[in-house]
């Protein structure tokens, strides 16, 4: 029994193949997809801090620029607790 569940599992990770990490970089509100032709593969570049930005280096390539949609937003600077001395007479 245990030997062809061994098998069973060892066909469904030779099968699914590796695993793909998240191309959207969460820091830059706006990406550049890249679709490849015969000899290049696609990809996603999110390096560009406006749509304009993007659609000037875009400009001449099969490329498209979006909306990053992991982009967080500007980053709040931590607030420091404000620590109240106790009053004293």
């Amino acid at each position: 029994m245990r030997p062809g569940l061994y098998a069973i599992a060892a066909l469904g990770v030779l099968v699914s193949g590796p695993a793909a990490a998240q191309a959207y970089d969460p820091n830059y509100p706006v990406c550049m997809q890249v679709y490849g032709g015969r000899m290049t593969a696609d990809y996603i570049d999110c390096s560009f801090t406006s749509i304009p930005q993007c659609q000037a280096t875009a400009s001449g390539r099969p490329a498209m620029c979006s909306v990053n949609p992991f982009y967080a937003g500007p980053k709040k600077p931590k607030s420091r607790a404000h620590k109240r001395r106790p009053y004293v007479d």
